[in-house]
């Protein structure tokens, strides 16, 4: 019997101790903000990929979270954010670019507005199949004819004339941002929408101070050491394609860890406000070895209302196959052959 109890208590210690080869920092957040049980940690410490969904996210809202051990150094991961476009590079992106700073018209040369992407003919205020304000809206109804048989290269040019005020003006301040998505009978207000699913995630400010500030507005909360840039894709996850601009920082607030912060600045369909964190943390053990992990809330109207939990339940199982095989892909990427 000594010996069955003895049996017993080394290997509860040994189920526990992996997960000493993660920072004590990191750990610590992803017990408290990021909800990992200590047997995912300790999963996670021997190189099996974990994920779950954040219990009680805001309605509307699904929040999600997952992690996996990469034999690589963690430079080689953040050097491939850097390249934005080889590294999202896959089937469900149909085209994607990065943007100058300041942005650039020639920046969205590869952009193409199908009528899959955007058909003028249906646009009107309160019912639009893309995002977009009331003002825009009716500039377009008074700037196009849809029976022009150039209709389609008269919208692209003119979305990507909006898209590029936008995303200048959300980088400067100036005017052009856009502030209300009014093509559905109830406005929804991305920034207010956003400010809600940052009060949700608190990973931000316990791994970086200031970083929450900084992505609400860097203008006025400018974060020392962060490195920000924007990009465009056109995405294809849904029946139908959609548009979106998204805002990167980087920011290592110590030599073993560095956070990888994204938050959704325009997108002309589904979400109206997403947030995502990426922990890439040094092992204790081994500096060539890192522990990745990932952290998503979004938030869409069509998750509001009759069958509202359904849908959640549904759009949650479809975001942790999703973290799970992207996490899969940037380990194959990451790790040398063998």
């Amino acid at each position: 019997m000594k010996f069955v109890a003895a049996a017993a208590v080394f290997a509860a210690v040994a189920a526990g101790a992996p997960s000493d080869d993660i920072d004590p920092g990191v750990r610590g957040v992803l017990t408290r903000s990021l909800h990992f049980s200590s047997n995912e940690l300790a999963d996670l410490a021997r190189g099996k990929i974990v994920k779950h969904s954040i219990e009680d996210p805001a309605a509307a809202e699904v929040a999600v979270a997952g992690g996996v051990r990469i034999d690589a150094p963690k430079s080689a991961f953040v050097d491939r954010v850097r390249d934005i476009e080889r590294f999202k590079k896959g089937p469900e992106i149909l085209q994607i670019g990065r943007f100058s700073s300041p942005p650039a018209a020639a920046d969205l040369d590869r952009l193409t507005v199908d009528r899959d992407d955007f058909d003028v003919r249906e646009c009107r205020v309160g019912d639009c199949p893309i995002r977009l304000p009331a003002d825009v809206i009716r500039r377009f109804q008074q700037e196009i004819d849809p029976k022009a048989p150039d209709v389609q290269q008269r919208t692209e040019a003119l979305f990507k004339q909006v898209l590029l005020d936008a995303v200048t003006a959300y980088v400067t301040g100036g005017p052009g941002r856009i502030a209300s998505y009014d093509d559905e009978s109830t406005s929804i207000k991305p920034a207010e929408e956003f400010d809600g699913v940052l009060a949700g995630e608190s990973s931000l400010d316990a791994l970086v101070p200031g970083l929450a500030a900084h992505l609400r507005d860097h203008r006025s909360a400018p974060l020392d050491g962060a490195e920000d840039f924007l990009y465009w894709s056109k995405e294809k996850f849904g029946p139908e394609p959609f548009i979106t601009v998204t805002h990167v920082t980087i920011v290592c607030p110590s030599p073993r860890t560095c956070v990888v912060a994204t938050r959704d600045v325009y997108s002309t369909r589904y979400v109206d406000a997403s947030l995502a964190v990426t922990i890439a943390s040094d092992s204790v053990s081994d500096a060539n070895r890192f522990y990745l992990v990932y952290a998503n809330r979004s938030r869409a109207s069509a998750m509001k209302g009759g069958l509202s939990s359904l849908r959640r339940s549904i759009v949650g199982r479809r975001a942790r196959g999703s973290i799970e095989d992207s996490l899969k892909q940037i380990k194959t990427q990451l790790e040398p052959k063998r």
